[in-house]
């Protein structure tokens, strides 16, 4: 007892208790719920008026106008109430950080991993399913996540994850999900020779992915990467694992789609401040990009074509757009995010599909999530309003069927010094003798 008091105010008795996990054991019968009246959002655009939404375990069963309800199902009154299917988080290090910056689990310290190429580093080694941040973030409407590494030009793989704090569980869905690379800047600030980087490896992974046996026998020349990093590289090669890459300048853009055709890699590309410059390119190649709508303005000198209205130009083109905040501390913000680019000019079609469709699809997650239809993973959020709005709350979080708590550190810590005459003396840094 004494052992869980002391771990209790640590972490709070919410994520002790799994608040965002199952209240019952996986696998047990649970009645259908039906949700009412509702307005659906979709999540490819289509809204549904007066609509109806039913859950069957796990996923949705039904959905549409005037749907009959089954008997003994859970009857929800929705009337004014808008579903929509739950953001996810991309390009995040949700779950591999806590509180403190320091404690990033999968940034390579440049002193101890002098070479930037550690692609054979995957981010579900590190995960924490109990991380203080989840809550935080499933109150905003996020159910899924990318988590991701970061460091050097090629930083690892992501990892998909349910916003579960249910441990152990199955909050850990598809690891190696992703092989993430950076030409933007790295930590030497040495941009240009990045792309030459970069593709040194992919020629190197395609020796290798050519003959591994005579790689092992020696047959071929030195290439300069470990056998982990190389079948990892093999991957990406002709498209069966995707190639994330953070870049800004629309010149290197251009440069990374001549790399994807010449290696036939799935692209994805990560922060694009630029990207608004080769819109057309970018379209005509179908090639997703992840973006920071609140981004208006230079960051460095690779960035100096910013502005705010990149989401909208890039949308109005055909680009399929993905919206991040590219931290774990500000995850909570996506449908804020949503609504400063539809502010700026973009669709608030496209906008609602960057926060969920889009990123599912672009992962190879669409038959499951980012979407609400018939046969998918019931995967959403009730909002008491527009949830672009800053006004609006999420009055229920939907996780596989089953509500999960919006309760957070932040709401304990709040609750615990909201007054200060019940804290004892010699806590929360009040001295003895303070009055």
């Amino acid at each position: 007892m004494k052992r869980r008091a002391f771990l209790s105010g640590l972490v709070g008795p919410a994520l002790l208790a799994g608040a965002g996990g199952w209240s019952r054991e996986a696998g047990a019968e649970e009645a259908p719920r039906a949700w009412v009246g509702a307005t659906l959002w979709v999540g490819d655009g289509q809204i549904i008026e007066d609509a109806t939404l039913i859950t069957s375990g796990e996923r949705i069963s039904v959905l549409g106008k005037a749907a009959p309800v089954p008997s003994g199902a859970q009857l929800v009154q929705a009337h004014g109430l808008i579903l929509a299917p739950g953001w996810i988080a991309v390009e995040t290090a949700l779950g591999l950080v806590e509180l403190e910056r320091s404690t990033l689990d999968v940034e390579p310290r440049a002193e101890e991993h002098p070479d930037p190429i550690h692609a054979a580093y995957s981010a579900a080694d590190a995960y924490n399913p109990l991380s203080s941040l989840l809550g935080v973030a499933r109150r905003e409407g996020v159910t899924d996540a990318v988590v991701t590494p970061r460091g050097g030009l090629i930083s690892g793989t992501s990892a998909w994850v349910e916003l579960l704090d249910h441990f152990p569980g199955r909050a850990l869905l598809r690891e190696d999900l992703a092989l993430h690379a950076n030409v933007f800047e790295l930590r030497d600030g040495n941009r240009p020779p990045a792309l030459s980087l970069l593709r040194n490896a992919l020629e190197s992974a395609r020796l290798y992915a050519r003959s591994p046996q005579a790689y092992d026998s020696g047959q071929t020349r030195e290439l300069g990467l470990s056998l982990l990093d190389l079948r990892r590289l093999a991957q990406v090669i002709g498209g069966s694992l995707p190639l994330v890459v953070r870049v800004a300048r629309g010149p290197d853009i251009l440069r990374l789609l001549e790399l994807a055709d010449s290696y036939q890699l799935r692209l994805i590309l990560s922060g694009v401040e630029e990207a608004w410059t080769v819109a057309p390119q970018l379209a005509a190649a179908r090639i997703p990009v992840i973006l920071d709508p609140s981004d208006n303005l230079p960051s460095s000198f690779s960035a100096l074509s910013s502005r705010r209205e990149n989401a909208a130009l890039l949308g109005a083109a055909g680009v399929p757009l993905i919206f991040s905040s590219f931290d774990a501390y500000s995850v909570h913000n996506l449908r804020q995010l949503a609504g400063i680019a539809v502010a700026a000019g973009a669709s608030r079609s496209s906008a609602v599909r960057a926060l969920a469709f889009e990123p599912a699809r672009a992962f190879g997650m669409g038959n499951d999530y980012g979407l609400l239809a018939p046969g998918r993973l019931a995967n959403f959020c009730v909002w008491t309003g527009d949830p672009f709005e800053l006004g609006t709350w999420a009055q229920d979080v939907v996780i596989r069927g089953r509500s999960v708590s919006t309760r957070s550190r932040q709401n304990e810590l709040f609750e615990r010094y909201r007054d200060l005459s019940r804290v004892p003396r010699g806590r929360a840094g009040l001295p003895p003798s303070a009055s």
